[in-house]
């Protein structure tokens, strides 16, 4: 983590920007945008490394890829750092030429040797969002011969299998898939890491934006690349303060302190429904809460128990009385806009139901368990709530509460009984969820596709090979017709219970305009954003 002494000696621009962000908690200036937020779930802002919420949309800002699709229309892929692109016949060479023009923030061009670079470099560090590249055969081994620059401004993707293209493509434009400068980061690499641990912290990016500081569970702090294309905006900093209570961030957007409000709770958003001077904006995000169950513990193993869980918790009453207008009921793998999604709701309360589950499953009288969540809001009011309808139907269980990298690494170790998460698709396609949530085929620790089903130990044959099968399916509607039976049968066999999708609100300063949300959080651009 950088210290502030650290910021102060490395630059004049650092120690101006710190100096800024520290007087902006009293008064917002003019040029700089600050932003109320929790960022507890940062962990790494390599772009190769990212798989969380708050990197993702800050990454998705620094760097650019290969191709991206509008908030207005996700359903269409265009260029980013891509010019054009084709398909071979077979379906397994994709061959992209690049723009001129993209630079990356020390003035170098974008060529083809970055790409090759970065999208190696994605499957050779094997971080958690490795699997979005080995998914498609590319391993190890084989990187160096099926990623190739035939020259400066060529990029050639040769995949041992055939997927459907727009499955490719979108996998493509996920945040695995931004592009780094190779020589910035190989000139900061340490012991083989192609420069990781120190593009956790810092940037290399051609995008609008590039790092200054990042201070965990402190503050963001980011500035304008001076050699990215496009219009820049009107502010010239952006500093992003981790504020973990939505009464605070009310507060601080109330007396000018932050323009942007990023967390507010139901409770905040009722106090500013007559307030003139901000004004709140919604979107529906594909983001799911929702529970894991470790099948590890012999009970969660059995599928009655998984069921009884399901019909033991009140979902209604969690979305009426938690969280009105940022979750709505939902309980398959797919969130409502996505290609396929069914939007089936079997599950209500039902303890007697619950109970008689139980008493087939052999545990007539509950058991004990522990649930791991974040400790924040709403997520602590959400576990208190499960804990409450589980101990109606004698299911026991101890909350573990803690910051949510703690419970995302507990999880990701298979440490947990019941943990609460979330999970946001990675591109626009029915397989970002469908593989996260159905798909373990090896279910080893040394496993190189490590998935929400192998975080929960989970395997079934038939699920498995299914949902591979849909992501090879070159037929649409035949494709959409095999998610939608994948997921009403998860229903039924999975240890996930889904609950809720998030709906995702901004409340800003009246002078703030031009924010936009997207569907995921590497789509939401600050370059519109203006201030007055």
């Amino acid at each position: 983590m950088l210290t502030r002494r650290f910021l102060m000696s490395a630059t004049a621009a650092g120690a101006a920007l710190l100096h800024a962000a520290d007087a902006a908690y009293a008064a917002s200036p003019s040029n700089i945008i600050v932003v109320g937020k929790r960022i507890d779930d940062l962990i790494s802002l390599d772009p190769q490394e990212c798989f969380e919420f708050t990197g993702s949309e800050l990454c998705g800002n620094i760097y650019q890829g290969l191709v991206t699709s509008p908030n207005s229309d996700p359903n269409k892929l265009e260029g980013d750092l891509a010019e054009r692109w084709e398909v071979s016949a077979d379906g397994k060479t994709y061959t992209f030429h690049l723009r001129q023009g993209p630079k990356f923030a020390s003035g170098k061009p974008v060529t083809a040797e970055d790409v090759v670079f970065s999208l190696s470099r994605g499957v050779l560090l094997n971080k958690p969002c490795a699997f979005i590249l080995k998914q498609f055969g590319l391993t190890a081994e084989n990187v160096a011969q099926d990623i190739t620059a035939p020259d400066a401004r060529t990029v050639v993707i040769k995949l041992p299998e055939t997927f459907a293209p727009s499955f490719v493509l979108y996998c493509l434009s996920s945040t695995i898939g931004g592009v780094v400068e190779k020589a910035v980061a190989m000139a900061n690499q340490k012991d083989g890491d192609l420069g990781n641990a120190w593009l956790k912290t810092n940037s290399a990016g051609s995008g609008l934006l590039t790092l200054y500081s990042w201070r965990a569970s402190e503050s963001v702090m980011l500035g304008i690349n001076p050699h990215q294309i496009g219009a820049a905006p009107s502010w010239t900093r952006m500093v992003i303060r981790h504020m973990p209570e939505a009464a605070t961030q009310l507060l601080a957007v109330q007396q000018g302190d932050i323009d942007i409000a990023r967390d507010l709770g139901p409770d905040q958003l009722r106090a500013i429904a007559s307030d003139s001077t901000l004004k709140p904006q919604q979107i529906a995000r594909a983001r799911l809460l929702y529970l894991s169950l470790n099948t590890k513990h012999p009970l969660l193993a059995k599928p009655q128990v998984r069921q009884a869980i399901k019909w033991a918790i009140d979902y209604t009453s969690i979305e009426r009385n938690i969280t009105p207008n940022f979750y709505t009921v939902h309980q398959t793998f797919l969130p409502a806009g996505f290609p396929a999604a069914v939007t089936d709701k079997p599950f209500q309360k039902n303890i007697a139901r619950a109970k008689a589950l139980l008493a087939e499953a052999g545990v007539p009288d509950g058991f004990e368990i522990t649930l791991d969540h974040a400790s924040s809001s709403p997520f602590s009011d959400i576990a208190q709530a499960i804990q409450a309808d589980l101990a109606a139907v004698g299911i026991r269980v101890t909350l573990q509460s803690g910051e949510i990298r703690a419970v995302l690494t507990r999880t990701r170790n298979r440490q947990h009984d019941i943990s609460l998460g979330r999970w946001g698709a990675d591109y626009f396609d029915p397989n970002t969820n469908a593989q996260w949530f159905c798909e373990n085929g090896d279910n080893s620790t040394d496993t190189p596709l490590r998935t929400g089903a192998w975080n929960s130990s989970w395997q079934d044959a038939d699920i498995h090979a299914r949902s591979k099968a849909a992501a090879r399916e070159l037929d649409t509607e035949k494709r959409i017709a095999m998610y939608a039976q994948l997921q009403r049968d998860m229903l039924e066999r999975s240890p996930f219970v889904i609950m809720l999708q998030q709906l995702d609100t901004v409340v800003s300063q009246r002078r703030v305009s031009g924010i936009e949300l997207g569907v995921m959080a590497d789509r939401t651009p600050y370059r519109l954003i203006t201030k007055s």
